[in-house]
């Protein structure tokens, strides 16, 4: 909602003013600089616990253009029982969200009448205190996460830092299904505003090309950076050849992690058995069959670049950066080296199975729900 009211500004200025602490959420990330000293981080799921640890203290949340979905609220587990919500949408269906008071109307010009009623007034110095101690901690364990370890593959997150680390404010970054979206939320901090996109509202498989190729036709400069799994990739892998045939270039950078670990990670988690999800598992003649996506894209036009060390993949970046097409990038990464969020997430587990390992799974579930807010 902040972006789409192009209220980015009055946002900044509306909590610097008043002394009001920022959590983004995945739609709403670069809506302030990661300079901003008011930001803390992103919430939710895909957040971070330091972010997350602050809105679980709020006794008032400002929901502003947030549908406040399973997601953002930690399936309503985030917020306190006990905390008031304002919820500011021009949908009063989400406006009104668990008992929120609601103000139907544009973001902007609420933040703007909301703070001449406010009028002088600030938040305590103890919690502006509190969130300036957790925003230092999420940019500590984003460099921690970020930090190239010298190993080869990298995690997702040492892919994101490199990605960054070669980004300017021209740039603009985009991702979509799997883990990468979790992984670029938290360790992605925002260079310029409205500079991100992340399409997770359905997890969009090969939203990360078609939406890479659709960034660059609308930006009149800097690069277009998409990071998308293996998986991702043969969903819509075609609009590399339609973006090169309209002349509308962008990096697309390939995270091959040999399947579709994050859905491993999920059957596993849940209490089942890995099945079929990664290469190595896949049953039947020509099992563990790979895909030469170097060759693949190049097939389609691009230029191509493999990175085998941390130095290739600078080099790769930056010739990619001066490629008249678009251009795609291949690296291997850990299966399953991801970036923990810090909040519950309800996803259903039977209640009756002959597996201990669901029935532990049930448990966990259980108990996460005993914290979840009531609400409508």
């Amino acid at each position: 909602g902040i972006h789409y009211s192009r209220a980015e500004q009055e946002l900044a200025e509306f909590a610097q003013r008043h002394g009001i602490p920022v959590v983004e959420t995945v739609a709403g990330k670069s809506c302030l600089l990661s300079e901003n000293p008011m930001l803390v981080g992103p919430i939710g799921v895909t957040g971070a616990q330091a972010p997350n640890e602050l809105a679980a203290q709020a006794d008032l949340v400002v929901a502003i253009g947030t549908r406040l979905q399973d997601f953002t609220t930690g399936s309503w587990t985030l917020f306190d029982a006990h905390a008031e919500i304002v919820g500011i949408n021009s949908a009063s269906f989400d406006a009104n969200k668990h008992f929120s008071m609601p103000l139907v109307c544009d973001a902007r010009e609420a933040l703007v009448e909301l703070s001449t009623g406010l009028d002088q007034y600030r938040t305590p110095a103890s919690w502006q205190a509190e969130a300036a101690r957790l925003r230092v901690d999420q940019h500590s364990f984003v460099e921690s996460r970020t930090t190239l370890d010298g190993d080869w593959p990298p995690s997702y997150a040492q892919i994101v830092g490199r990605v960054h680390h070669q980004a300017t404010k021209e740039d603009y970054v985009l991702t979509a299904a799997g883990g990468l979206p979790g992984e670029l939320n938290i360790n992605w901090e925002s260079k310029a505003i409205a500079s991100f996109d992340c399409e997770y509202g359905f997890s969009c498989m090969g939203y990360e090309i078609a939406g890479a190729w659709g960034a660059a036709m609308a930006r009149r400069e800097g690069e277009v950076f998409a990071l998308v799994g293996d998986g991702s990739y043969l969903m819509m892998n075609s609009e590399i050849y339609s973006s090169i045939v309209s002349g509308h270039k962008f990096i697309l950078v390939v995270c091959d992690n040999e399947g579709y670990a994050v859905i491993d990670r999920l059957q596993v988690n849940q209490g089942g058995v890995s099945f079929n999800n990664m290469l190595r598992d896949v049953r039947g003649p020509g099992k563990d069959v790979r895909v030469d996506f170097v060759a693949h894209a190049g097939a389609l036009g691009a230029a191509t670049f493999t990175a085998n060390s941390v130095q290739e993949l600078d080099r790769a970046l930056a010739l990619a950066r001066q490629a008249d097409r678009t251009s795609v990038i291949v690296l291997g990464v850990r299966a399953s080296d991801w970036t923990e969020g810090g909040a519950f997430w309800e996803v259903g587990v039977p209640e009756v199975s002959d597996r201990g390992q669901v029935r532990e799974a049930r448990e966990r579930l259980e108990a996460g729900l005993q914290g979840r807010r009531r609400g409508v």
